[in-house]
């Protein structure tokens, strides 16, 4: 299937979009979708609440979000990939002070392939704005993926101004450390892949803390991996040159974790 797109329920057209691809002023949040459920729905709906508040000073009512998620997947089973935006015409840089109910986009596409061959990351030293929102301001994201790349590792780890390893560029990490996992301490988003993990560690033997973790620690992990909404585990190879060991238990072990959580009906 090719994407398809809705704004407020209805199919989109050309003109639909012109103030959506003219501003970055919004924010999204992506599911994957199996047999019209998603683990986490709950976690994506508050998401896009804070977000419409945040940015417009108004809520999407959620029997609304759940009614355009029901009007994008149209009935159809199978295993689907859901970004829902939220965006207003009213805002705009000459005119920014409206609070509105946003807009609200869908996109239906096929579902996200997970990641499973060990990153190797390249650090930078780097933050979003406003990081705690997963917002449509991706410009910094794909330069940094773009010279990640370039330098010739799969992706980019974001440092903070302090010091301290924050987050991915579309993903949050964790480390391994004996039967704890290690979470970050830093500005940065709260993913749903890392929330639907801490909430199956305790049923599987595993605890966890967040702390602020600098590079100089890497050396006091046993793993590394990475999550996100379409990846539930991959394992990290490397970060810059520290090494770490992929062991294909562990990513069994937290992908298990992560199915423990059941899919919620949209």
């Amino acid at each position: 299937m090719t994407a398809e797109m809705q704004i407020d329920g209805r199919p989109v057209g050309a003109a639909d979009l012109g103030h959506f691809v003219q501003s970055n002023y919004g924010a999204f949040t992506s599911m994957q979708v199996e047999d019209g459920g998603a683990r986490g729905l709950d976690l994506h709906l508050a998401r896009l609440e804070a977000e419409a508040v945040d940015l417009f000073g108004v809520a999407v009512p959620e029997a609304l979000l759940r009614e355009r998620m029901h009007q994008a997947l149209d009935g159809r089973s199978g295993r689907f990939s859901l970004r829902v935006n939220l965006f207003s015409d009213a805002i705009s840089l000459r005119a920014p002070d409206a609070v509105v109910q946003p807009r609200v986009l869908t996109t239906l596409s096929p579902a996200a392939a997970p990641l499973t061959t060990p990153l190797r990351l390249q650090t930078q030293v780097y933050a979003r704005e406003a990081p705690h929102l997963k917002h449509a301001a991706t410009f910094g994201l794909t330069r940094a993926r773009r010279q990640a790349v370039q330098a010739g590792f799969d992706d980019a780890l974001f440092i903070d101004a302090e010091g301290r390893v924050s987050e991915g560029s579309i993903w949050n990490i964790g480390f391994i450390q004996g039967e704890t996992v290690v979470w970050p301490e830093a500005p940065m988003l709260a993913g749903t892949g890392q929330a639907l993990l801490e909430r199956g560690l305790v049923g599987h033997g595993l605890s966890s803390v967040t702390r602020p973790v600098h590079l100089s620690d890497l050396s006091t992990f046993d793993a590394a991996f990475i999550c996100n909404s379409a990846t539930p585990v991959c394992a990290v190879a490397a970060i810059e040159d520290h090494a770490f060991p992929t062991s294909e238990a562990v990513v069994a072990r937290l992908t298990d974790v992560w199915r423990s959580n059941p899919r919620q009906k949209i």
